[in-house]
């Protein structure tokens, strides 16, 4: 007989658990001391094994205790149903952890204004995803799509989608700067290179995706996660700036050359 404490020594389950499994019914002791500290046989100790096995499966205490006091259980069946359980619940927290990927990085775009980013993301969820696919069908090309592909995600943990919310972020901290600071044109000449690495440069469609980002219907009805109008239009001005002074200094090396 071994003592409970030992017991719990061993196999790392507390005494409580082991109290709370004997008052269940689960695993009812063989025996007590004198002094009514419970004890374990060998057997207990093997249906211990069991119930640990078959609680690491995902089955609830009253399921075990149901498999294991019928000896005429249907193993096959209870282990497919909980085979179906464990990948319904592995798609359910899949679409938790995006969500919560999502807000994290939503709040990042708001510098740290994480009521205005839930609200943001409350009123895209609304969209209906085989709705959102439609109007995106019908506004872009096969290649198009392909390249869509290619935007960042805000549920995205990928290093491009991290690093485009990163800008997006300090480009909003500095929306009331001028445009044409160094620190402004920094962060666009990042985004330009950034431009050309995930989309080859392919103008027709981003200078289309622009427009639609400039239109907060079309945004909404492409999933798209919102933008202020003074933060769009302050990217304008500071591409501007920054294309048009890429042109002067080519211009400049050309009439040097």
């Amino acid at each position: 007989m071994i003592h409970i404490n030992e017991v719990a020594k061993q196999t790392k389950i507390t005494v409580r658990t082991l109290r709370y499994y004997d008052q269940i019914g689960l695993l009812t002791v063989s025996s007590k001391t004198e002094g009514g500290h419970r004890l374990y046989t060998e057997e207990d100790l093997k249906k211990l094994q069991q119930i640990q096995f078959l609680k690491g499966m995902g089955y609830s205490l009253q399921d075990i205790n149901d498999m294991l006091s019928d000896p005429k259980w249907n193993w096959s069946n209870s282990l497919k149903n909980q085979l179906v359980y464990i990948i319904e619940e592995q798609a359910r927290l899949k679409s938790i952890e995006s969500s919560l990927r999502e807000l994290i990085n939503s709040i990042a775009v708001e510098g740290g204004d994480d009521h205005l980013a839930i609200q943001k993301l409350i009123r895209l969820s609304l969209n209906h995803k085989s709705r959102l696919k439609t109007f995106r069908d019908s506004m872009f090309s096969d290649k198009e799509i392909e390249l869509w592909t290619k935007l960042p995600k805000m549920s995205g943990e990928d290093p491009d989608s991290l690093e485009w919310i990163a800008l997006i972020g300090q480009i909003k901290r500095h929306v009331n700067d001028n445009p044409a600071t160094p620190k402004v044109q920094s962060i666009i000449r990042r985004m330009q290179e950034k431009q050309l690495e995930d989309f080859n440069d392919d103008e027709e469609f981003i200078n289309k995706l622009w427009d639609i980002r400039k239109s907060s219907v079309q945004s909404e009805e492409l999933g798209l996660y919102p933008i202020e109008k003074e933060v769009l239009d302050f990217l304008e001005r500071a591409y501007e700036i920054y294309i048009s002074s890429v042109q002067d200094s080519s211009a400049l090396q050309g009439g040097e050359s």
